[in-house]
């Protein structure tokens, strides 16, 4: 089976399908959170240090950096945000961006095996990417979309995800170090969204051969209660064969539905992680060895006549 090795200096992290579910903490992301890109564009970057931190500290395995600001040196900024996360936590990164100055700007001060986000099918895409990500020894996520747009027909996304796999190879790129995004569509404006993406889970896990990931949160756009949906989502992708997702890993629902699917799918091996993770305190005195004190249910016991 294949395993996409990413690491940092000092940690590994693999996607693969037996193994556990990864989760790609997604907050060091300015787009549509206007402090922290004032903050970014200004070089303040307290607010990316407490995000990389309760993230990893809440479950994230690897880190989603993104500095897409308008009118801002972005791949200055990218740079250094990279920089300042990987001087504070050991996991690896996923370098995100759509300009490839700053994916270069990353990569060049990336300590370790990167994560490239992303790649899409179109011919000028593909020629800019694919030689930085071969140039640094990268992986890369393959977005499932040409020149002719994002199409509702999985399977026409599945020839697209080929396509790239393939210009991948012919650069010295293993599939081992692709990564497709199927591109989960909104579920509350496309009502076969979540059939048509666990679809092509399954043809890319049976028949390309590659890991997947995605942006979770996207199918509940518009909808309420959207942590429930991505939850639901989450364990049905996991079974279809998703082995990674950027996801807010601060979400609690969400990270117990990741953590679930691991349990439901043999990738947590006698639910260890799941029993230190939502194991209940041992009560007063259990610590150590000693009974709670206290009356016996239905009173004390009658002394024999």
């Amino acid at each position: 089976m294949t395993d996409t090795v990413v690491s940092s200096a000092t940690k590994e992290v693999v996607i693969g399908f037996e193994r556990p579910f990864v989760i790609i903490g997604e907050r060091i992301n300015p787009t549509g959170r206007k402090i922290l890109a004032a903050e970014m564009a200004a070089g303040d970057f307290s607010r990316v240090e407490a995000d990389a931190r309760a993230q990893v500290e809440a479950g994230a395995h690897m880190l989603d950096v993104n500095a897409g600001i308008p009118l801002a040196d972005e791949p200055a900024i990218l740079a250094k945000a990279i920089q300042l996360v990987q001087s504070i936590t050991d996991v690896p990164l996923s370098i995100d961006s759509s300009i490839v100055a700053a994916l270069e700007a990353g990569l060049a001060v990336y300590k370790g095996k990167a994560l490239v986000n992303s790649v899409t099918g179109e011919e000028e895409r593909l020629e800019q990417v694919l030689p930085l990500v071969k140039k640094y020894g990268a992986a890369v996520i393959a977005i499932s979309n040409d020149e002719t747009g994002i199409s509702e027909d999985p399977d026409v996304r599945f020839t697209v995800a080929k396509k790239i796999v393939e210009r991948a190879m012919d650069h010295g790129i293993p599939a081992s170090d692709v990564v497709v995004d199927p591109l989960v569509m909104p579920i509350g404006a496309i009502n076969q969204a979540g059939r048509q993406v666990l679809h092509l889970v399954s043809r890319l896990r049976n028949e390309l051969k590659v890991n997947t990931s995605c942006g979770a949160s996207n199918i509940s756009f518009g909808l309420p209660n959207r942590h429930g949906i991505n939850a639901a989502f989450l364990t049905m992708a996991i079974g279809a064969g998703m082995t990674s997702a950027i996801l807010n890993p601060l979400h609690v629902e969400v990270l117990a539905a990741v953590m679930g699917a691991d349990v439901m799918m043999g990738h947590d091996p006698n639910c260890a992680r799941w029993i230190r993770r939502f194991r209940e305190p041992p009560p007063p005195g259990a610590a150590t060895g000693e009974a709670p004190r206290g009356r016996r249910e239905g009173g004390l016991r009658r002394r024999p006549a």
